[in-house]
């Protein structure tokens, strides 16, 4: 085609100055350069009005935009600058979340795709950052408080010290229950955190945690700990996730990935005071305002309600049913059933147990509080959990 050898441009030009000349057959130029004669007409019509120069036919032989003159379902001015507004408030959100938002807020949206055009026209979307699709796995709790997931956030640095972020997540609604910016990982710090979040929001009936200090004691003779029996003393059950399996808390590991883009970033925090200011004031936006995909763009505290069960102060001594049999476990964290010797752990130390007969011959239970800490095999040895 003679279109592909020249450029477009160069050979409008040429067709308009053969066919102005005395006596040009227009109908066999157009046959030539393998144009319609409708577009050879066009170029003409075209160049009548351009000044008799190679600049001013240049110009109005140039591609015309084929834009309509009006487009009645436009998006109006003042809702696409709502979205790009927003989109700068939260970088980290996509059209879908912007759409729920803007949706929440009262207007009316359009199609998910004119909101991700509108982004894209404004140079909001990177296309190299955009993940491939991959279908998601979830496995949720069916009620709020059924279970929840804590664990540390990797530390990072500030002016004056490291923050450690501690957070905790509701299971079934991705509340976020917990987010503190804390010195350390001690002990005394994870319970004073759980203490404050349980006075508020109740005690759920699980609490997923890893196996790490302080929530386990990874590579020791036992997974139980002072943390452990601390919740277990107030009727909540500890769930370990599995070593070296990460997924096992993957809503923790998720809202961590969420909590880095959105709220730390690459920002300077003077010290931890500085860094918690700036952890409440993303926990509303993320609780109230920020819709969540595995919610169908539903936000977290839309979701949730607080347990019934308040936060038990002083529990009461422990009490275990008629039937068991109740031993005082030694200082090595041992205990002796029928003249043997089996291992609980050090962090039992002191407290009292019940062992309790299950329906397969000669597998015991060892009960602390209302948990299944152990089994004795009277065949074997103990199974410890």
């Amino acid at each position: 085609m003679p279109w592909k050898v020249q450029s477009p441009m160069s050979l409008r030009y040429e067709f308009v100055t053969f066919a102005r000349q005395p006596h040009a057959n227009v109908a066999a130029l157009c046959r030539r350069l393998g144009i319609s004669r409708k577009t050879g007409y066009k170029w003409l019509a075209r160049s009548r009005s351009a000044i008799h120069s190679s600049a001013g036919h240049l110009k109005l032989l140039a591609d015309r935009s084929r834009r309509p003159l009006r487009s009645p379902t436009r998006t109006d001015a003042a809702l696409e600058r709502h979205i790009v507004e927003l989109r700068q408030q939260q970088p980290a959100w996509g059209a879908r979340k912007i759409k729920r938002r803007l949706e929440d807020l009262g207007h009316r949206m359009p199609a998910r795709s004119t909101v991700n055009g509108i982004l894209a026209r404004h140079g909001l979307i990177d296309p190299s950052s955009s993940p491939l699709h991959r279908p998601a796995r979830r496995f949720e709790r069916a009620c709020p408080n059924e279970l929840w997931q804590i664990d540390f956030k990797g530390h990072f640095a500030t002016d004056a010290a490291r923050c450690h972020p501690l957070t905790m997540l509701d299971d079934c609604s991705r509340f976020n229950l917990l987010l503190r910016a804390c010195p350390d990982e001690t002990l005394d710090t994870v319970r004073t955190g759980l203490t404050d979040a349980m006075r508020q929001y109740g005690m759920p009936q699980a609490i997923l945690c890893d196996n790490g200090a302080p929530w386990g004691s990874c590579g020791q003779e036992s997974n139980w700990t002072t943390l452990a029996l601390w919740l277990l003393r107030r009727g909540v059950s500890v769930l370990h996730g599995r070593p070296h399996h990460p997924q096992t808390q993957g809503k923790e590991e998720r809202f961590h990935r969420t909590l880095a883009t959105e709220a730390i970033g690459s920002r300077r925090f003077r010290d931890n005071a500085d860094c918690q200011r700036a952890f409440d004031a993303w926990r509303d936006v993320y609780n109230l305002q920020r819709p969540h995909e595995a919610l169908e763009m539903d936000v977290p505290a839309s979701r949730y309600m607080p347990a019934s069960r308040a936060f038990i102060e002083t529990p009461a001594p422990i009490e275990y049913p008629v039937g068991d049999q109740v031993r005082r476990v030694c200082a090595a964290g041992r205990i002796s059933f029928k003249g043997r010797s089996y291992r609980l752990g050090k962090a039992f130390a002191g407290e009292r147990v019940g062992i309790r007969a299950t329906t397969t011959d000669g597998i015991l239970q060892v009960f602390y509080s209302h948990q299944c800490i152990a089994k004795i095999d009277l065949s074997g040895q103990s199974e410890d959990q």
